[in-house]
């Protein structure tokens, strides 16, 4: 890797999503707007917000990333991304697709499992009131 570009790691709770040397920008969404590194700028922390990561490495086309919430940190030449969910696109409509489709899944998950929450909260409780009446 040339000492003008940079590696670029982002981490998922349970893996390493990409891993990218020769990385020559990157533009990420912060709680502030839009957030652009090059190789030579000061090291950093961001706070990342859900949105598109959009990184390009020398000589190759944009590669576009759907990330959810997480932190960004530039050391060096080294810029590790955590975020909670990662989707890669080949271009910004599959993604968008990809994303909906994620996200979609992912609530109807979210809302099933609620309902069972619920379900054994009412049961717990109504076992708990009947100790009381013992």
């Amino acid at each position: 890797m040339q000492a003008s570009l940079m590696h670029l790691r982002v981490l998922l709770p349970f893996q390493v999503f990409a891993d990218e040397a020769g990385v020559s920008r990157i533009v990420a969404e912060t709680t502030s707007g839009s957030f652009g590194l090059l190789p030579h700028r000061l090291d950093c922390v961001a706070a990342l917000v859900p949105g598109i990561l959009v990184y390009q490495c020398a000589g190759r086309e944009e590669v576009y990333v759907a990330v959810d919430e997480g932190v960004l940190a530039k050391t060096g030449a080294e810029v590790l991304i955590s975020v909670r969910r990662a989707l890669h696109g080949a271009d910004l409509g599959q993604l968008r697709d990809a994303v909906v489709q994620d996200f979609l899944s992912r609530n109807a998950r979210e809302q099933d499992l609620r309902a069972v929450l619920a379900r054994l909260e009412a049961g717990f409780m109504h076992r708990f009131a009947g100790f009381e009446h013992d």
